[in-house]
């Protein structure tokens, strides 16, 4: 899983969530085997339901050799509906 900042993002721990400082944090970028693994990642780490997020699609997953998955992950963007924060 590959997290980035962007905006006001801080994701000083990527390996626990409760780290995350939760001022300002308005979106991340999620790795995943397929597009909707990675979207699920973010909403978990963002604690937030699919409808109150922006969903970017990066890049889709790309398959290997053969068919075999994981040569290269999807990647999405999951941002936080101005107005729409849980409390």
């Amino acid at each position: 899983m590959v997290y980035q900042q962007h905006a006001d993002v801080d994701l000083s721990s990527p390996d626990e969530s409760s780290k995350m400082t939760q001022k300002n944090k308005s979106s991340i970028e999620v790795e995943g085997k397929s597009v909707e693994e990675a979207v699920k990642k973010a909403l978990k780490e963002l604690k937030l339901p699919r409808e109150k997020v922006k969903i970017e699609v990066l890049s889709e997953e790309e398959k290997g050799l053969f068919g075999m998955p994981g040569a290269r992950p999807a990647k999405v963007r999951v941002s936080i509906i101005k107005g729409k924060e849980k409390a």
